[in-house]
């Protein structure tokens, strides 16, 4: 038989990691929204046939993680 006594640990262990999820993610994403904009700043001082090729790479990647996205989530 399962030990009664451990289910509340690990009830309020989820529900720790449930309320630190979110921040978590507010962290990965400003990290990553540091990352694009000094991207971003790199491709503009190289000049616009840069800008054409980093712009058709990065579609690429939006849709590919879009897709990948749409199929885990299921």
């Amino acid at each position: 038989m399962d030990d009664v006594s451990r289910y509340p640990a690990t009830l309020a262990e989820e529900t720790l990691l449930g309320l630190l999820l979110p921040f978590w993610q507010l962290v990965i994403g400003a990290f990553v929204l540091f990352v694009v904009l000094v991207s971003v700043g790199r491709l503009v001082r190289r000049g616009p046939s840069r800008m054409t090729t980093a712009l058709l790479i990065t579609a690429a990647a939006i849709a590919g993680f879009t897709v990948v996205g749409v199929l885990l989530e299921s």
